[in-house]
């Protein structure tokens, strides 16, 4: 395919076409669904990234990347008759049409909380459910805990189970980290394991009552960590100082000095 100035979707169900043709990619011939899914997850990551620092370049790129999964996935399943790129177009928008009555019929709603709740009754009219709690936490279980730790805390929002403000969780974090406390006197590392996890659980509704998303907040204390540690070890040699050996006190001192200059 020759370079051009423009492109479109059907493009790049051409290009795809072609990397899984007898004489495309090799690498691209050998994978399947469940050998992609790695990848979606990575580039869904990659993407958040872009978005978080704000690189428009980036986050148009990231874009492409996790369109070109989507479409890798769709050519797989059209090699092997079973859906199409046209059919997962027509699932979602047959999907957001139904879910959005409000929007697309006369169904009136104020807020966005009634929408959501509006949208969670659908999804379960959708499956037709025997069991109606059953899907309550339809959750994918691949998601970062801490992201679908505030999924959870959402969607028992939605029941009315919930604190009714952040001072309540604070309270509440407080409780379960003096719990943890407890448990590592005992040295139990199964009671220490499942405190730890409250902890971490509590921490995710804290965020979200703050209006935050947990996973934003873990990534972005990560990066702070990350960079100024890379502060640290270069402090550490402009001073002619061994870093490896250097006493903990000697280390925190340096710590200080470049928390003082962020």
């Amino acid at each position: 395919m020759k370079q051009k100035n423009t492109y479109n979707i059907s493009d790049l169900e051409e290009i795809m076409k072609k990397l899984l043709s007898p004489k495309g990619c090799p690498w691209d011939k050998e994978q399947t669904h469940q050998s992609l899914a790695p990848y979606a997850i990575e580039e869904a990551f990659e993407l958040a990234e872009a978005i978080e620092n704000k690189n428009n370049d980036a986050i148009k790129e990231e874009l492409g990347d996790f369109l070109f999964q989507v479409i890798f996935h769709c050519a797989l399943a059209s090699k092997a008759k079973k859906f199409t790129l046209s059919d997962v177009i027509k699932t979602i928008c047959k999907k957001l049409t139904y879910r959005h009555p409000h929007v697309f019929s006369n169904k009136k709603v104020k807020t966005s909380d009634e929408v959501l709740k509006n949208w969670e009754k659908l999804k379960a009219l959708e499956k037709n459910q025997k069991d109606k709690y059953a899907d309550i936490f339809n959750i994918p279980a691949s998601l970062p805990a801490l992201q679908r730790a505030q999924k959870i805390g959402d969607k028992t929002k939605r029941l009315n189970f919930d604190w009714t403000h952040p001072d309540e969780v604070f309270d509440k974090v407080i409780e379960e980290i003096n719990e943890l406390k407890s448990a590592y006197v005992t040295q139990d590392k199964s009671q220490i394991e499942e405190e730890l996890g409250d902890v971490f659980f509590v921490l995710a509704q804290l965020a979200r009552h703050l209006k935050f998303e947990a996973e934003t907040v873990a990534r972005k204390g990560n990066k702070k960590f990350e960079n100024r540690f890379i502060k640290l070890m270069k402090l550490a040699e402009k001073q002619k100082l061994d870093f490896i050996k250097l006493p903990t006190t000697t280390k925190e001192q340096l710590w200080q000095q470049i928390k003082r200059k962020d």
